[in-house]
């Protein structure tokens, strides 16, 4: 057994485990992690073949730690473990000062184990595109759109929110944005960030109207953003399923209610 770092030719391995978990992630997070963080992303080889994973990325003066996965018939055996003292050494050798991860309720007395703390949960939610033409959005600036990411994380997520206007359309309006990136499963929503929830009903509908009718809509949500609850309920979207937000090392200046929906399926924030 030993630790080395995650190949690009291991992505179908680690695929499969995914699937086995009915997680979202696709071909391209891990290109986007290989490329900016790949001291962070680790496999755990048996005679040379992968048998576990793990993925960490580093932003401003944070990191996230997701995609952490063993084979079902070796877990209980200390591989995740391992990765995941490995990925954390590498994001505080990195400087990073607070490292976030979610975390399945069974999980949580593990990552409490290491320090983390809980500061929230992240609940999924799924709806679809509508018909209307759902108003008009403005010019982004790109300055203001990190600034308004900035609000809610408490730190400089640059890379994560340039990857998704790559990926994805740009809505913004003043005092909010939403980005909806192309999904396996449909269209995901997030990042998504709003000084309120008029603003943030106004950037949805328009995201609806766009993404087309019957179009399967997917999010990550803070369960402590108390507004968007009722704004999605109120556009027929359900609640499909939640996990713990924990963090390790500094308190983070975390603002949920300007956070409307992460950038990523709980695997980068």
């Amino acid at each position: 057994m030993f630790i080395d770092r995650f190949r690009h030719e291991e992505l179908s391995d680690f695929l499969a485990l995914a699937a086995a978990e009915n997680w979202i992630c696709g071909r391209w997070e891990f290109d986007f992690l290989l490329s900016n963080f790949p001291q962070g992303c680790l496999v755990m080889r048996m005679d040379d073949a992968p048998v576990a994973f793990i993925t960490a990325i580093k932003y401003g003066t944070s990191g996230w730690i997701g995609n952490l996965v063993v084979r079902r018939d070796l877990r209980g055996k200390g591989f995740g473990s391992a990765l995941m003292g490995k990925a954390l050494e590498a994001l505080l050798e990195a400087g990073a000062r607070t490292v976030w991860l979610t975390a399945s309720e069974a999980g949580k007395s593990i990552y409490e184990r290491l320090g983390f703390d809980a500061i929230d949960a992240v609940k999924r939610w799924y709806g679809s595109g509508s018909c209307g033409v759902g108003g008009e959005a403005t010019d982004f600036c790109r300055t203001d759109l990190l600034a308004l990411d900035r609000a809610g994380w408490g730190d400089d997520r640059a890379k994560i929110i340039a990857e998704a206007r790559t990926r994805g359309n740009v809505i913004a309006r003043d005092g909010g944005f939403l980005i909806s990136q192309p999904g396996a499963e449909g269209v995901q929503l997030g990042p998504w960030g709003a000084d309120g929830p008029e603003t943030a009903g106004a950037l949805l509908d328009i995201a609806r109207a766009r993404a087309g009718e019957g179009t399967r809509l997917f999010l990550d949500v803070p369960a402590r953003n108390v507004d968007a609850a009722p704004l999605l309920l109120s556009r027929r979207f359900a609640l499909r399923g939640s996990a713990l937000l924990m963090f390790l090392g500094d308190k983070p200046a975390y603002e949920p209610g300007r956070i409307y929906a992460l950038a990523s399926m709980g695997s980068m924030g």
